[in-house]
């Protein structure tokens, strides 16, 4: 009984943690809720890439949505419009610019050499300054961008290379021990150390010069690098605001509607199951609680079909309760002793609970990966609800269930919707179905 009140009180702590980051943490809502921007690209050919065509639009796409996700939003919607256009709409973005200017990025970073004369001394232009080439080592070569430190606190860009870019970054540090080697992104010089001796292990550190960077600017560069250079340049060409499709008044409605299919579910089970439909509602508001905190915590951006999965979460967190009370009740009718009923109606309706909700996971998690934004939306919050669910129907209901009902017998039958009568009547048909059993014989 000891543990079951230290888990009560861990539960009880959860729950008020929980109240507190949803008090503290704003709400992030979706288009179709808040609004935002709306930027339509056009993709651009280059001297290497004379046509736009399909294959090259989906790259472009891709490269797009992974950066807007970098940019700290989700729930975004970018779409191809006829040949060479991509549209692109972002919930509730507070600057504009900022968005534009990170979309039409190339993030193109190069490793060159200097240029050197006959007697393989490094030349420089009528400026005076030093001259290079290309070594054939860029952002393709690159595995991941990470923001690190150097020794003296200043901010660094941290480089890992992929198998190919290792052996290449290593060949190319052998070739200029003693010499420089210039670190360009997006046309800029951004570094040129010294290469003191041979690099192994495909990994490389960007200072920022002597200046150092700041820490927005190595955040940018690593959200760039890690997003991909995109295949061709695009050009903005038109960029406008829109307001919510549905606003305030859908989630006005849709508050209501998820209130009264949860206050409806909750006195069901208050009538039906009693005591322990009492029980599964407070697990119920525990669940809601978890769940809603941790939307705020990763953040999950909420749209309609987001409230959707969250509300038909609810009915499958209720859906365990369910099937855990009615395997309770059975024992109960079988003859056992309340504490061997509870236990046993758990762990007889847990391979039903587990097995539903791990092919409920599954499918969001094929519709998270193949389908489109809003999809997407649906997806994570109905996978987190089940999640969620298993947690608080196993832990918290059957928690709360031992500290009430204790360990003895059941004096009060109509506390579980069960009449005196009902208590041990299934005891001889269960055993009449056991002896069967052991002898081979079937119904």
């Amino acid at each position: 009984m000891k543990n079951k009140i230290i888990m009560f009180w861990v539960i009880v702590g959860i729950a008020l943690a929980c109240i507190f980051t949803i008090y503290k943490k704003p709400t992030k809502l979706g288009l179709d809720l808040v609004g935002g921007s709306r930027i339509m690209l056009e993709a651009r050919t280059t001297d290497t890439i004379r046509e736009i065509t399909p294959e090259v639009m989906r790259r472009l796409q891709i490269a797009i949505e992974s950066r807007v996700n970098k940019l700290g939003v989700s729930e975004t919607s970018v779409a191809q419009v006829g040949d060479k256009r991509l549209l692109v709409e972002i919930p509730n973005v507070t600057d504009l610019k900022e968005a534009e200017a990170f979309l039409g990025k190339t993030a193109l970073l190069e490793f060159k050499q200097p240029v050197l004369d006959a007697n393989k001394q490094p030349q420089r232009d009528d400026k005076g300054q030093l001259m290079w080439e290309s070594t054939g080592l860029t952002g393709e070569d690159l595995k991941s961008a990470t923001i690190g430190s150097d020794q003296t606190g200043q901010w660094t860009v941290s480089l890992e290379f992929n198998g190919k870019g290792a052996n290449k970054f290593a060949q190319l540090t052998e070739k200029l021990v003693g010499q420089q080697m210039a670190i360009i992104f997006d046309g800029e010089e951004i570094s040129a150390p010294v290469i003191r001796e041979v690099i192994y292990g495909g990994r490389a550190e960007i200072s920022g010069g002597n200046s150092g960077f700041k820490y927005e600017e190595a955040e940018k560069m690593v959200n760039l690098l890690n997003a991909g250079a995109l295949p061709v340049p695009s050009e903005i060409i038109q960029e406008n605001t829109v307001g919510p499709t549905l606003g305030a008044d859908s989630i006005e409605k849709s508050k209501f509607a998820g209130l009264i299919g949860v206050g409806l579910v909750m006195l069901f089970m208050i009538f039906y199951y009693r005591l322990p439909g009492l029980i599964a509602d407070i697990a119920l508001c525990v669940y809601a609680l978890i769940l809603f905190a941790l939307f705020k915590i990763i953040p999950v951006t909420l749209t309609l079909a987001g409230i959707a999965g969250f509300v038909l979460s609810v009915g499958m967190a209720v859906d365990a309760n369910i099937l855990i009370f009615e395997r309770t009740k059975e024992e109960l009718k079988a003859g056992r002793n309340l504490f061997t009923a509870i236990n046993l109606g758990f762990d007889r309706a847990f391979t039903s609970i587990f097995d539903s909700n791990v092919t409920t996971v599954l499918t969001c998690i094929i519709l998270y990966f193949l389908g489109t934004s809003v999809v997407k939306g649906f997806a994570l919050t109905l996978a987190l609800g089940v999640i969620v669910s298993m947690f608080t129907a196993i832990t918290v209901t059957k928690n709360f269930m031992h500290l009430i009902f204790g360990t003895g017998e059941l004096k009060y039958p109509a506390l579980f919707g069960l009449s005196k009568d009902e208590i041990g009547k299934g005891y001889e048909a269960t055993e009449t179905k056991r002896e069967k059993a052991r002898f081979g014989i079937l119904d």
